[in-house]
This record gives C-alpha cells, structure tokens and sequence, in this order.
C-alpha cells in the first residue's frame, strides 16, 4: 500500500499483464481483470501491480447488455438522442460496476465526487452534476500550488480501515482526466452548492447521512446495499460532514480551507 498522502509513480509492471488480463491494485486491493477489448488494458495501465490477485472479474455478455441498457434509459430520462457508444465503452463500464461491488466486501465504497489532497489531509467534494466540483477543486490547485494534489476528479474509492477513513484513485477520472494512483487520509467530505458568498458550515448527522445516499454508488443487490448503510454509518464518526456555499470567486478555495482543514 503506498505511503498515505504521497502520490507514487505508476507501477506498470510487466507481471501478470497479457493482451487479455491485467493484475491491477485500486484502495489497496489487488484483483485480476479480464478483457475483449486491448483499449481497456491500457486503461489500467497506471494501476498495474506485480501482486497476487484477491479475486477476477470478466463482464459478460448479460454484463455488457445490462449496461448498454442502463445508458439507454439515462439518455432517455434526460431526453437524449440514443448515443452509439462502443463495445469496449460498455466493456469498461461494466468493469467499472463489477469491481465496485466486489471491493464493497473489502470495506471500500466508490463515491461521486472529486478528491484533493492537502498537506496529507484529503477532502472530497459531492454535488449535483454540473455544480462545478472541478472547478473548485482547480481553484484550490491555482490557490495553494504543489501543496495540494489531486487524488481523482470523478469517482474515488473510500476505503475505511480500522475504523479510519482513507481516499484512493481510480482510472475512471472524469473529463479532465485527473487522477493519481494513490491513498490519503479523508479528513472530510463536503456537499458543494452554488452561493453568493462563499462560506462553509458543519452538516448534521442527519443531512450527512442522506447526503452520502445520493452520492454513493448505487447497487441493486439488497446485500450489498445493506453493507454500503453499514459503510455510511461508519463514516458518519470517522470523518467530518461540511456545507460549502460557493461562489467560484478564487477566494472560495482560501475560505473553504480555512472552514474545512486549517487548525483541524
């Protein structure tokens, strides 16, 4: 596991890798992925590892079809014309649900969101599509410089160890494509909303909680959505709960730290 709060360079070992499978680590957890489609082997590139897998995973053809249907229906509730998406498109999504659900029986919990570190302290920032998470997160970058680094800007992994909190990257990284193959611990997690004046107040228990539902990974399975309720009660006492009203002045990164990390 790397050293918490420092981004490591990619392993891209040569071990275990062939135009089919690839042994990748993610939270910690080394699982072997299998694939129909070379362009999702070198998705993973940057999260190649030379250690033993803990388990494989293959998306079927149910898979693959379960999720082209997924995404018909989401255009379609948006009101979208039907996008042809590729084979290996639907492949890498269906990867992406599969190792989800399987890391949840390691405590790992995949959240929307976008993730800095600061100072080896990492926060987490969930919103509304379109709110300007990335946005935020980038005027931290421009505001604190090599102090800050980002671990992932679309969909981290939150694993929770010994009843502490830890933040990792993923390759899905969102459309800047900003990741880091590494682990931090999570000092926070913040619900970002648009505001005049920018200004951060503590959440409650209770808006916490229902905020972590929307945010959180959605899976079907009434086991699994019994451990992610387990996982989100846990969280509740292991990190910090924020209410950022934001602007995207640059201001609001300074303001936003000072609420959220300074002194803490």
């Amino acid at each position: 596991m790397n050293r918490f709060g420092t981004p490591r360079k990619p392993a891209r070992a040569s071990a275990q890798r062939s135009m089919n499978a690839v042994t990748i680590e993610i939270a910690g957890i080394p699982a072997e992925i299998r694939f129909r489609y070379p362009e999702n082997v070198r998705f993973f590139l940057d999260y190649v590892t030379d250690k033993p897998p803990l388990f494989t995973l293959e998306a079927t053809d149910v898979d693959i079809e379960q999720t082209r249907a997924d995404y018909v229906r989401m255009d379609d509730a948006r009101g979208w014309p039907q996008i042809k998406r590729e084979d290996s498109f639907m492949e890498n999504n269906a990867l992406h649900a599969l190792l989800a659900e399987a890391l949840l029986a390691h405590g790992v919990l995949l959240v929307h969101g976008s993730a800095l570190c600061m100072d080896g302290q990492a926060v987490i920032f969930s919103a509304k599509s379109g709110t300007g998470k990335s946005t935020h997160t980038r005027l931290w970058r421009e505001a604190f410089g090599d102090r800050v680094w980002m671990i992932n800007d679309d969909k981290p992994m939150l694993r929770l160890i010994d009843g502490k909190a830890y933040v990792y990257g993923t390759p899905w990284n969102g459309k800047h494509h900003l990741s880091t193959n590494a682990g931090a611990p999570l000092a926070a997690i913040v619900l970002l909303e648009r505001a005049e004046t920018n200004h951060v107040e503590p959440m409650s228990p209770a808006d916490a909680y229902t905020m972590l539902l929307r945010h959180v990974y959605h899976f079907k399975s009434a086991g699994s959505a019994a451990r992610v309720m387990d996982l989100e009660t846990q969280l509740l006492t292991a990190v910090r709960f924020y209410r950022l009203g934001c602007n995207m002045d640059p201001d609001a990164a300074r303001v936003a730290y000072e609420g959220i990390l300074k002194g803490k």
